[in-house]
């Protein structure tokens, strides 16, 4: 499955951008954006969010799920402080479930709908291809920020 061999490659991708020294952390990819370090702590929340939106919508598809504000999520759980051990582990393992999920439901279940409280209706198969949409965008970000 293509999306599985995408998730597993970006998902290498953004563990080697914990890794970079301090200076390349704080780089952004434009005036008032996130830096490389928020982007981080930033796709590490959200992917967990996106693992319990799948999670719920193979368990008990048609119910309702609330959206997360993300800057209000980076303000209040500090992102210029959240310690980037703890966030590479976290994000490596719930990549390694999304990967583990999207292997074994993408297809059986991929029809199973939720409602978002403001996007509406949403597939499984919308969340899947999602966190790889948003990892790629990410990733083009950090690699902007990483050329300024």
């Amino acid at each position: 499955m293509e999306l599985n061999t995408k998730l597993k490659e970006t998902k290498n991708q953004i563990l080697q951008y914990f890794e970079l020294p301090g200076e390349d952390l704080n780089k952004s990819y434009g005036a008032g954006k996130w830096n490389i370090r928020q982007i981080l702590i930033h796709l590490t929340d959200a992917e967990a969010v996106l693992l319990e939106r799948i999670k719920r919508t193979i368990a008990k598809p048609g119910q309702t799920i609330m959206a997360f504000d993300q800057d209000k999520w980076a303000q209040e759980l500090e992102y210029d402080h959240f310690p980037l051990t703890l966030a590479a582990a976290l994000y490596s393992a719930n990549r390694n479930v999304i990967i583990y999920l999207a292997e074994r439901f993408y297809l059986e279940k991929g029809d199973h709908t939720y409602q978002h409280n403001e996007a509406g209706e949403r597939s499984l198969k919308d969340e899947f291809d999602k966190v790889l949409w948003h990892c790629e965008d990410h990733i083009k970000q950090i690699e902007k920020a990483l050329k300024s």
